[in-house]
């Protein structure tokens, strides 16, 4: 298996789910930007291994995160941030989405468990109806307090700006 797929790529990515869903084999799926990782980060990739099957994360596009964060960001480009969340040795597969949302790829790739962190609510999570409709589930993973990439960036320069003055 491939590790990083770009958009033009979802339709080999979703060919080797369904082979290996014939195999018993479970898609897991998270996403986000991912755009430092950190110990929030770490312990949501090891929940979502810890649920079994093939661990697939959603990330979002330099162009997404960039319409979502504002400029600026992100801090690290998509291949770096995809070659990091690999090495955590919890992801299996990080698939590249262009839209502010995932709902066009978790449509395409049809998760069996769907994970996103507490500062969502299962009826504002993206995908959520499709997945339970199918029998599926949907996870929300409690997220580690005071971590979180925006939330590191403004204390950084809240901590630069003490520095200079």
């Amino acid at each position: 298996m491939k590790n990083i797929y770009t958009t033009e790529e979802w339709a080999a990515l979703k060919e080797y789910i369904r082979e290996r869903k014939q195999e018993g084999q479970k898609l897991v799926f998270t996403n986000g930007c991912f755009d430092i990782l950190h110990p929030g980060h770490d312990a949501l990739l090891a929940f979502a291994r810890r649920q079994g099957g093939m661990c697939v994360l959603g990330l979002n596009t330099d162009l997404s995160v960039k319409k979502l964060k504002g400029p600026g960001r992100p801090i690290n480009s998509e291949r770096n941030r995809a070659q990091n969340l690999l090495k955590t040795g919890y992801v299996d597969a990080v698939v590249l989405y262009n839209e502010e949302t995932p709902q066009k790829i978790t449509d395409v790739l049809e998760p069996d468990i769907l994970i996103k962190g507490d500062d969502y609510s299962i009826e504002t999570i993206i995908g959520a109806p499709e997945v339970t409709a199918r029998g599926g589930k949907v996870l929300v993973f409690k997220r580690v307090p005071g971590y979180s990439t925006t939330e590191i960036l403004r204390n950084e320069t809240k901590n630069n700006e003490t520095n200079r003055g």
